[in-house]
């Protein structure tokens, strides 16, 4: 065969794979769950950075915090517990562990990161600072 062949085909089964998927939201063969990744956002000012997560149906034991090298990462499970006898007819939630890093500017200090869970949004704040000091878990208030 020769390049040209080869191209068509393999756009021939993208558009097969692109069709196939489009059908199963449509109207989904079989409803699966999908891998759980929380929504974020990322605030900057002249004094805090701050990062927003979205983790609606966690408890505040099941969100790590950690800090390595100015990364944060955050981590934890969703779960989709269903009760004996129980199948998902419909399952749009996502569930699944999750890690989420964020590479930190450099006058970020970490040592006096505020964490607060409410209402299913995780929200941790870092003031900027000239005088850096390191940390490397961070408790959720």
């Amino acid at each position: 065969m020769n390049e040209f062949t080869i191209d068509i085909e393999k756009q021939l089964t993208k558009l097969g794979r692109d069709i196939q998927d489009f059908v199963e939201r449509v109207v989904p063969l079989e409803d699966k769950g999908h891998d759980f990744r929380p929504d974020c956002d990322i605030i900057e000012s002249d004094e805090t950075f701050i990062i927003k997560l979205d983790l609606p149906g966690l408890s505040k034991k099941e969100i790590n915090i950690a800090l390595k090298e100015h990364v944060l990462t955050v981590k934890g499970e969703r779960t989709g517990q269903l009760d004996d006898g129980s199948t998902y007819r419909r399952q749009e939630r996502s569930t699944g562990v999750f890690s989420r890093s964020f590479a930190l500017p450099e006058n970020v200090n970490t040592a006096e990161t505020d964490a607060r869970f409410k209402d299913g949004v995780l929200s941790i704040t870092m003031p900027k600072s000239d005088v850096l000091n390191d940390a490397t878990s961070i408790p959720i208030k």
